[in-house]
């Protein structure tokens, strides 16, 4: 196989994801919500297989829950001092000690993996959260996050990679028999396979 086409191929942990994002985008619209969040979950909660998959999603939701909660404290802080939420270097204070405190917690959880994921909602919420969503945005984030990364562990579960290969090979059998039938002369329909 040439390097070009090793590029572009995906296999089955591409398409449980896309098939895990679809299905929780679904969910979602049911209930009129939006489902950005709880789809990049499950983008980073996949794994290859369900012991990757708790890896990635724990390091998702722990770091989401870690840097949520210390956000809205970090928010909180800030607001007693500008209540209208005016950047301040204040702010930057409040930054440079929140990713202090996510390592320390991520580190005492012994969950490493949270840090980048926590670091992002620290953020999120101290430079791009308005003052009156800062709680509702942070609890949201955390919900949204931990329902995509359940919706990944639940694919990786059901649908691991020996149960998708034994059904491709099934499939591959299907059609072999259909075209040796064929070869021969003889007309299949394809609910007689």
């Amino acid at each position: 196989m040439t390097e070009k086409k090793k590029l572009f191929r995906s296999g089955w942990r591409s398409v449980k994801t896309a098939f895990a994002c679809v299905l929780c985008a679904a969910l979602y619209y049911l209930f009129d919500r939006n489902p950005t969040f709880a789809c990049i979950g499950v983008v980073f909660g996949m794994g290859s297989d369900m012991a990757d998959s708790k890896l990635n999603g724990g390091n998702r939701l722990i770091g989401t829950i870690i840097g949520g909660l210390l956000g809205m404290g970090l928010f909180w802080v800030y607001i007693q001092f500008y209540p209208d939420g005016e950047t301040r270097p204040l702010i930057f204070l409040m930054l440079f000690f929140g990713v202090l405190l996510l390592i320390f917690f991520s580190l005492v959880f012994h969950w490493p993996g949270a840090v980048q994921p926590g670091g992002v909602v620290i953020c999120i919420i101290l430079f791009n959260t308005p003052v009156e969503t800062y709680i509702s945005y942070s609890l949201n984030r955390i919900l949204d996050t931990g329902i995509g990364v359940l919706m990944a562990l639940l694919i990786s579960y059901f649908l691991p990679h020996d149960r998708l290969i034994a059904w491709k090979q099934a499939l591959l059998r299907r059609f072999r028999k259909k075209n040796d039938l064929e070869k021969i002369g003889i007309r299949v329909h394809r609910t007689e396979i």
